[in-house]
């Protein structure tokens, strides 16, 4: 099953510091996994960042928001237990914790206020059809992110295939020196050059000493690339004397074609339209920044007294 929202693991991590003793965060998710029955895939999910499984991470905001509550207490670093406060509401035996329920105790009230007044949180962000998103704060800033990211990518895309083969070319350049291959900008420049069939070919080193090299050939295509132009560009490295080669395409590789490199001995990287805009996008290449946003958290070393 999907991993619950976090407003769904309210109820079954309360119950769990019913007993009255202090508990660790992994000892939550454990017992939300256990609630859930969830499978280790599920377990496993990350966030779109990949930085981090989402069961943890919305184990985490749930947790904090109970705390807001005056229903959990923080003890001691990363450790937790039940309040009275709580365990009184779970006398009440309630058929479900969310939100809205947290929102009658004045200091989650207090908290939920002074956060709009700064900016949205998860709960003032609604889906179109007017139910609450439920994602956490950093899954929404993640998703967002990605969002964006998708949306860059195409444009790059779009102006790649509208741009000239000299422009093509240099964009190639740019983005293999900027990942650290082909030596200097103009050594790359000079070993790459247009074949004048919507492409360029070329070889270039492997790194700025110049221990191995790479061939390199990039096309803009608008068809996908099978295997016979991968067979035709493996063949070509005998005679260029080149055990590892870069294909680079504005469009996408057939599965003939990734299932065709698996099987030969040259090392044989294929780059297709998407990956070669995520690429341009991490190396700045015909990119720039409009704003960064720093997500911290807190150093709980920091407050460890002697």
């Amino acid at each position: 099953m999907p991993v619950p929202d976090y407003q769904k693991l309210f109820l079954p991590i309360l119950r769990f510091a019913s007993d009255r003793q202090e508990h660790s965060h992994p000892q939550a998710v454990e017992a939300v996994v256990k609630h859930f029955n969830l499978t280790e895939d599920d377990c496993n999910e990350l966030l779109p960042s990949g930085t981090q499984r989402k069961l943890s991470n919305r184990a985490s905001w749930s947790r904090f928001h109970l705390i807001k509550a005056g229903l959990l207490e923080a003890v001691s670093r990363g450790r937790f237990k039940i309040t009275a406060r709580g365990t009184e509401l779970l006398n009440t035996n309630p058929a479900e914790i969310n939100l809205k329920l947290l929102n009658q105790y004045p200091e989650f009230a207090e908290f939920r206020l002074s956060n709009r007044q700064s900016k949205p949180t998860v709960e003032d962000v609604s889906e179109p059809d007017g139910d609450i998103r439920q994602q956490t704060p950093q899954e929404l800033l993640e998703s967002s992110y990605q969002a964006l990211h998708r949306q860059l990518a195409q444009e790059l895309l779009d102006r790649i295939g509208q741009s000239s083969p000299r422009f093509f070319e240099k964009l190639v350049v740019d983005l293999l020196v900027s990942m650290g291959y082909g030596g200097s900008r103009k050594d790359a420049g000079k070993a790459i050059g247009k074949t004048g069939d919507e492409g360029i070919d070329g070889i270039i080193k492997e790194d700025r000493l110049g221990l191995d090299a790479v061939y390199i050939q990039a096309k803009r295509w608008k068809g996908t690339v099978g295997r016979p132009e991968i067979q035709a560009f493996a063949g070509s490295l005998e005679g260029h004397r080149a055990r590892k080669g870069v294909f680079i395409t504005t469009s996408q590789f057939s599965p003939d074609a990734k299932e065709y490199i698996n099987r030969i001995e040259k090392k044989i990287i294929l780059i297709d339209g998407q990956q070669l805009a995520s690429l341009s996008i991490e190396y700045k290449v015909g990119v720039m920044d409009v704003i960064s946003y720093s997500v911290r958290k807190l150093d709980l070393d920091y407050f460890e007294e002697e």
